[in-house]
C-alpha cells in the first residue's frame, strides 16, 4: 500500500480498505441565457431532491464573498 508522508503518521490500526465510490455530483443550473451556476452536491442530495436534466431547480447562494485567483 503506497502512502504519502502525511499518511505515515497514521497508525496501522486506523487503516481501512474499501472500494472507492463517487459521493458527489456536479450540477449546473442555467440562471439566465448563457449564464449558469455550477455546484457540487452529494449524490444523496441529488436523489432526495429528485434532480434530473430538464427539471427546474433553484440556486440559493449563501456565500458572503467569492475568491478568484490566477497565477
Amino acid at each position: 500500500m503506497a502512502q504519502s508522508n502525511a499518511n505515515l503518521l497514521i497508525s496501522a490500526a486506523a487503516s481501512l480498505k474499501d472500494t472507492l465510490e463517487e459521493v458527489n455530483d456536479e450540477i449546473e443550473i442555467e440562471i439566465a441565457p448563457g449564464v449558469a451556476v455550477t455546484a457540487i452536491i452529494t449524490k444523496t442530495s441529488v436523489e432526495k431532491l429528485g434532480l434530473q436534466e430538464g427539471k427546474q431547480a433553484y440556486a440559493i447562494i449563501k456565500a458572503s464573498d467569492v475568491i478568484v485567483s490566477v497565477d
